[in-house]
This record gives structure tokens, C-alpha cells and sequence, in this order.
């Protein structure tokens, strides 16, 4: 495993920069984008000064699969990984060519340039996270009415699409479905929850065969000349609630493969979760990292690279 200080925090290639988000850094490809993911962390919407070793590597590799597996329920952007440092040179000029560091290898996949669909798509198949704090309020998800008498982490009735918007800055906002069809219109909408439940339901069917419950995830889509397409990353840890099957008892909040030592020492840290962050100590920061691991490792049944 890396130490903290050979995390990756920043690619810094010397290609145009599209967007740097909160952990991935795009950059343009002639027609196409090229994404690495980096090991900064964020929590509570700030980015910490740490990162997590092989954090990037994770998310690039398991949304890779996930990708790969799904593509019978629906297309992608993924043009490919980047596996070689020359894999790029096919997409530039020789006067455009650069090096490209042996640490961005397995951390980097090429995908089409689309246009993004400015909604997070949510399915929920257990009762947890914000939707449970909504549930002892009102006996709602997502405004959707259910019985009344369940309890945190039970699974719910069925999966349920709780849209949300896409904030570009602070927290995203819960979606009505009318809320959605407003934005995209009727036909997009509705594609939209079709096609978010069916990846959802074969995720978590596969995920439970390897001892794992999805308990919800989120999900991002593009139109690729009018068709719609996932894209962004797909089923990861930082997007997804990873549960151990063996360790599941509804009446409680679960153990996540996920950043919640960070989450849980930031909160007892007596941070007011305004920048700058505190640094986290190096335990949090392995004990993160492993788990990151370990929900690669069980879900594709391989060694991360």
C-alpha cells in the first residue's frame, strides 16, 4: 500500500484541462476526454489536505468493470483504459504527444466527449443515509409515502428512484420525478428510472452473490448524439453504499465499504465543516484505504493492478 505521501493528489499533465472535480481531474483528448482518478477525498462537500492510498485506482478500475458488465443493459463512455504509457499516442499528433507518468497506469480511462444530463440518478434498495432521516419524519422517500414501522437499514418494499439535482457548488437538492420530466422532458425522464433500476437490480443481485448488499447508488448519464449512456463512474465505493452480507442487521446503521472512518472522525473532530479541513491521522487514512480495497477485491474476484 502507498504512505500518504505517494498519494496521487493532482495528474498536472501538460494536456488542456476540461474540469477538475472534487477527485477526478478531466483533460481534453482532441474529440474525446481523458479522466484520471486521483486520491483526494472529500467529505461533507471540502476537499481534506490528505488523500487515500490507491484510492484513484479503485474508483477508475471497478467503474471499468462495471462498465464492462453492464454494457448489455445499456452503453457507455468508456473508449477504454489506459493500461500503457503509449496508449495515448494514438489520439495525438506527435507534436501533441507527452509523457505520461508510470502512476497515472490504472488510474485513467479515455471516454467520449457527451453531453451531461444535469440530474444524479439514486435508486435505493434499503432504508438508509438521508433517506431513513427522512423516514422518521414524515414515513416518506423521497416524498413517497411507505408503511410505517420500518426500521434503519431494512430493505425497502422495492428499489425506489430518488433523483437529485447536480450542484455544481453545495449540496444536491431531491427531485420529484415531475421535477425531472420538467428539466429533461416526459420520455428522457422516464428512461432515466427505467434504465437506473434495471443496472441497479443486476448490480445488486451479482454484488450479493459475492456477500456483498448494495444498498444504494447513484448514477450519471449523457446523451451520446441523442441516445442516452452512462458515464462519469459507476458502482464505486464514492458513489455507491457497499454493506458486508455477513455483518447485516436491520434496527441499525451498517459498516460501509467506504469513507466512513473519515466521515466518523471528522465528526467527532469538532470541525465545523468549513474549509480547511483537518488532517486526518495516518490509521483513518489506512483503515479507508482498505476497506476501498477489500470492495474491489470481493466484487471483481481480482487483485487491484
Amino acid at each position: 500500500m502507498a504512505t500518504p505521501s505517494q498519494v496521487l493528489h493532482s495528474a498536472d499533465l501538460s494536456l488542456p484541462l476540461f474540469i477538475r472535480g472534487k477527485v477526478r481531474d478531466t483533460y481534453k483528448l482532441d474529440s474525446r476526454l481523458l479522466i484520471i482518478a486521483t486520491d483526494r477525498i472529500s467529505a461533507f462537500d471540502v476537499i481534506l489536505p490528505c488523500g487515500i492510498s490507491d484510492k484513484g485506482l479503485v474508483l477508475n478500475q471497478l467503474s471499468a468493470f462495471w462498465f464492462e458488465k453492464t454494457t448489455n443493459l445499456m452503453a457507455n463512455h468508456l473508449v477504454e483504459t489506459v493500461d500503457d504509457r503509449r496508449a495515448l499516442d494514438r489520439y495525438l499528433s506527435p507534436s501533441d504527444r507527452f509523457f505520461y507518468p508510470a502512476y497515472l497506469v490504472g488510474r485513467s480511462m479515455v471516454v467520449k466527449k457527451v453531453e451531461r444530463v444535469p440530474i444524479e440518478c439514486v435508486v435505493r434498495g434499503y432504508l438508509s443515509g438521508s433517506a431513513w432521516e427522512e423516514y422518521r419524519q414524515s414515513a416518506t422517500v423521497s416524498g413517497i409515502p411507505l408503511p410505517k414501522g420500518l426500521l434503519e437499514s431494512q430493505e425497502l418494499p422495492q428499489p425506489f428512484f430518488t433523483p437529485t439535482t447536480k450542484a455544481e457548488i453545495g449540496h444536491d437538492q431531491p427531485l420529484t420525478m415531475d421535477g425531472v420530466k420538467n428539466l429533461v422532458g416526459e420520455n428522457l425522464a422516464e428512461e432515466l428510472k427505467e434504465k437506473s433500476l434495471a443496472i441497479y437490480a443486476y448490480a445488486r443481485e451479482y454484488a450479493r452473490e459475492r456477500g456483498i448488499i448494495i444498498a444504494d447508488t447513484k448514477m450519471e448519464f449523457g446523451l451520446d448524439n441523442g441516445q442516452l449512456i452512462l458515464i462519469d463512474e459507476l458502482l464505486t465505493p464514492d458513489s455507491s453504499r457497499f454493506w458486508d452480507a455477513k455483518q447485516y442487521e436491520v434496527g441499525q446503521s451498517q459498516p460501509s465499504y467506504d469513507k466512513q472512518p473519515v466521515r466518523d472522525w471528522l465528526a467527532q473532530s469538532g470541525w465545523n465543516q468549513q474549509p480547511p479541513a483537518p488532517m486526518l491521522p495516518l490509521e483513518v487514512i489506512e483503515a479507508t484505504a482498505r476497506r476501498y480495497r477489500e470492495a474491489y477485491e470481493r466484487l471483481t474476484e481480482r487483485k487491484l493492478k
